[in-house]
This record gives C-alpha cells, structure tokens and sequence, in this order.
C-alpha cells in the first residue's frame, strides 16, 4: 500500500508523538515523586532566582539549591520531550491535511497551516529551556550569603 510521502510523513508524525508523549510522561511523574523544594511553593520565587543568577547578585544557599535544582531540571533531556511532543503534534496536523488534500486533489488554505501555531510555541519553549540550562556557568560564580547569627536569633 503506497501512502505517498505525505502519508508516510503523516504516519512518522503519529509515531513520534507518542515516542515523544511516552518521554514527557516518564519526566512529569519523575517530578511529581521527588520532593518539592520550599522556595519552589512561593510565588515568583522561580523568576526571582533566575533573575538573581542573571545578574550574578548575591542569593542565600536555599535560593542557590533552587537554582540548581531548576537549572538541572531544564538540562534533562526528558523536558525536552514537552517541545517536541508539541511540536510533532503541529506537524501531524500539517502534514495529516497535506495528505488528505493530495488524496482529494485539494489546494492547500491557511486552515492547513495552523499547526504551524504549536510548532512556532514549542520552539520557544524549547529556547527558553536552552535559556535556563545555559546559567549553569553563571550559578557557579554566584556569591553565596550565610546567614549570620543574628538573622538566625531573630527567627
């Protein structure tokens, strides 16, 4: 049986979305078991921190323990799964309606092209992710501030 290529396209697609659907599910419930770190249950505490590395401020080691612990969450190669399940969900949707267009002897509409929405999304998640790994260099050089005796006694 001869699909075409858009068939086969259409057939890879489905194929790597569950691939890539598998991995996120293997990487949400690996975060779900583990547990949370207490900066993590404030909120903005994440923007906060990340900013902080940004500008290489000073951070406390609990905020410096959060940071790795997103840093290291971002450099996983499961969350990458996130963008690219999104992506080849876009994928499957364009090429899907290419292949039915090609079986009916359709011109392709802008109605095609609107899985190009989530394939553009999950490139920038998929950056913002890079983004995020990338401040592993600058957590190193991040000055540490203990807490000093007086901070301790007064809570």
């Amino acid at each position: 049986m001869n699909l075409g290529p858009w068939g086969d396209l259409t057939i890879l697609a489905a194929v790597m979305e569950v691939v890539f659907a598998t991995c996120v599910v293997v990487y949400i419930s690996r975060l779900e078991r583990r547990t949370p770190h207490p900066l993590g249950e404030k909120v903005g505490a994440h923007k906060a921190v990340l900013a902080k590395i940004r500008k290489r401020e000073p951070m406390s080691r609990e905020e410096v323990d959060y940071a790795s612990e997103l840093i290291a969450d971002a450099r996983s190669p499961l969350a990458y799964a996130i963008p690219a399940a999104l992506f080849t969900m876009g994928l499957f949707y364009v090429v899907g309606c290419l292949f039915m267009l090609h079986l009916d002897g359709g011109r392709p509409s802008f109605r095609t092209f609107i899985g190009g929405i989530p394939m553009l999304t999950s490139m920038n998640m998929a950056a913002q992710l890079r983004r995020v790994a990338g401040l592993r260099g600058k957590l190193h050089s991040v000055p540490v501030i203990e807490p000093t005796l007086n901070t301790v006694a007064s809570n």
